[in-house]
């Protein structure tokens, strides 16, 4: 089933004219989680999104799916618990895209130190326990000093004690929303991006109806009639339309902003993401991550109150992120010149949370004493040897909750915690969470939904096990995922393309990849392009199949290149938009506006106004 511009086009008009049994307002992975389900179930239902999709916090993530032993640090076994079995779900419904890649967490001889050797192995032991890979290839294990620097030699090596490692899951952010998005597509989902919820439509008992609905792209006004409406999007939930705050119960957001920023891996090379603390005093972590070639860092948490549609990094977070990086790497002396591209993300913190943390940040630095610590260390090492019970691991944490309460919570410190709420006027928010709990917070809204349908409505839809509804891309064994991409990528090689592009295409399309490499007899090969044969089959199926309308919808969210190809991006950039004028039929003036906009996307990610500003004042 296809999933384009005229898809896009045709749904508009369905959205106008039918009534909608549920409406999905925000097309990020929290609202695809939620569309993908609740088609799945027999539910009618629409979903709407006023950029691309993915295109704000869903496609700016430190791009792992977190098993969450940074929790740990503050002993929220709770938490771990749930984030390394739901973890392990979405390797399961999306098994292309979350791959296994251990963490490496190095350990100093430091007081400000998240952990020691000791307390990171008790750490590790218990979240391999709580994650199911105990006795696997996958289980935590400790290495010396040497063999740190063996591994990166690069590494700071003063107060040096050892390592941890642990099993951790490479992501593609973008990749699992719009995976989702084609899943609830196929199953008879009516989607649309570049759709706006303007204003909300309520009956005459002020209980919402619908909304009235911009098309960004046109200008046209529509009203959508639906029974139900949910709000998924993100860091807007509060203020996505003008509603009637007192009946709508919607949660105050505290956004944060966290960015990345990414290297040659010449520049920068480490073997296995590495997880670290600051070493700023604050509290926070910092990700080091090599993809693709290249490393990327990140990530600062800081509160923010600009344009939720377009932060920037700016030049004081770039400055935190080199100080952080360089005190941890000294040998490589990275600098602003050296990145060739970043980006800026906000999370969707919900402000009433207290002190669990989300970025590894400080809720207990120094405020637990070494006596309850000892003691909880003590008792989890009991648990392990099956000494202890369960309920005695609780009780110990109990007894630090005091001292880990804040008056005030730094950015760092606000829960990632999801919320759903009902208001008088049947408004359903879902809020706050993180990537890695999508489909449990999907399952969740779901479940209300169901019955809010049939209470309200006499509407009938079928319970699902969304554990194993499988995302498009994602239909085949997650038991077996190396040798089903080997396969995918044989047939691609079979069609002429290199091995390499072959295990690209694969490992972007997984059980799409057939799909993808049948459009070959459709393309017309072009002497002048500069595209290879897989990235035109790649923009072509996008276009056709992932509702891909911009040049950018495809560099930068559909693939990774503006991210970690950027030296590619200028060979190929203008053969992208050229073929894509072609297939969506643009006029002159539509491709130069696209090419326009494709231009500034890769300069403000290459921060050349940071870097243009260095140049002057070293002028000056």
């Amino acid at each position: 089933m296809g999933f384009s511009n005229e898809t896009r086009q045709e749904n508009i008009a369905r959205l106008q004219d039918e009534e909608l049994d549920l409406l999905v307002i925000g097309g990020g992975i929290t609202g695809a989680g939620v569309a993908v389900q609740a088609a799945a179930s027999g539910i009618k239902v629409g979903l709407i999104e006023m950029q691309d999709f993915a295109e704000g916090t869903s496609s700016r993530s430190t791009k792992l799916v977190h098993g969450g032993l940074r929790y740990l640090k503050t002993f929220d076994v709770e938490v771990v618990s749930d984030t390394v079995k739901e973890r392990a779900v979405v390797q399961g419904i999306a098994p292309h895209i979350p791959r296994p890649f251990p963490m490496l967490l190095p350990v100093y001889d430091d007081p400000a130190s998240t952990f020691n050797m000791f307390s990171l192995k008790v750490a590790m032991d218990l979240y391999d326990r709580l994650a199911g890979v105990n006795g696997t290839k996958y289980a935590n294990y400790t290495i010396d000093r040497a063999e740190v620097i063996q591994r990166e030699p690069n590494i700071n090596q003063e107060g040096l004690l050892g390592a941890g490692v642990y099993l951790d899951y490479v992501n593609n952010d973008s990749r699992l929303v719009i995976e989702n998005l084609k899943e609830a597509n196929t199953l008879g989902g009516i989607i649309a991006s570049r759709v706006k919820a303007v204003s909300a439509l309520y009956d005459t008992a002020g209980i919402i109806k619908g909304v009235k609905a911009k098309n960004e792209l046109t200008g046209e006004k529509f009203d959508i009639r639906a029974r139900l409406v949910i709000n998924t999007t993100g860091p807007w939930v509060d203020r996505v339309f003008a509603l009637d705050k007192s009946k709508s119960q919607v949660p105050k957001m505290r956004p944060t902003k966290g960015i990345h920023l990414v290297v040659d891996e010449t520049r920068l090379s480490v073997p296995q993401p590495t997880y670290f603390d600051s070493g700023m005093g604050d509290g926070r972590m910092i990700f080091v991550v090599p993809r693709e070639g290249k490393t990327y860092f990140g990530t600062t948490d800081t509160d923010y109150e600009g344009d939720y549609r377009h932060p920037k990094v700016e030049k004081k977070d770039v400055d935190y992120l080199l100080k952080a990086l360089n005190k941890h790497f000294p040998k490589t002396r990275l600098s602003l010149r050296d990145i060739e591209a970043s980006w800026a993300g906000l999370r969707p913190l919900i402000a009433g949370n207290s002190s669990s943390d989300y970025n590894g940040g400080g809720a207990n630095a120094g405020k637990v004493s070494a006596e309850s610590f000892a003691h909880l260390v003590k008792t989890v090492s009991e648990f392990n040897e099956d000494e202890a019970t369960r309920a005695d691991v609780e009780q110990a944490i109990s007894q630090l909750r005091t001292a880990r309460m804040e008056t005030a919570l730094t950015p760092s410190q606000v829960s990632r915690g999801s919320s759903l709420d009902v208001g008088e006027n049947r408004l359903i928010t879902l809020s706050g969470g993180k990537i890695t709990d999508y489909r449990k917070m999907a399952a969740g809204a779901m479940k209300l939904i169901r019955k809010m349908l049939k209470d309200y409505f006499d509407v009938d839809s079928n319970e699902i096990d969304s554990k194993k509804l499988q995302v498009s891309g994602g239909h085949f064994d997650p038991t077996n995922v190396e040798d089903t991409i080997e396969f995918y990528k044989t047939i691609t090689m079979e069609k002429g393309i290199p091995e390499k592009r072959a295990l690209d295409l694969a490992n972007r399309f997984g059980s799409n990849t057939p799909r993808v490499i049948a459009n070959i007899s459709k393309i017309e090969m072009k002497t002048n392009s500069t595209l290879d044969l897989a990235e035109r089959l790649s923009l072509y199926y996008a276009v056709k199949e992932e509702m891909t309308l911009t040049p950018v919808d495809y560099l930068l969210r559909r693939t990774n290149h503006i991210l970690f190809h950027a030296d590619k991006v200028g060979k190929i950039k203008e053969s992208v938009v050229g073929e894509m004028a072609e297939i969506l039929g643009w006029s002159s003036e539509q491709t130069d506006k696209m090419r326009t906009q494709l231009d500034q996307v890769i300069s403000e990610t290459e921060l050349n106004y940071l870097k243009q500003s260095k140049q002057k004042q070293l002028i000056g």
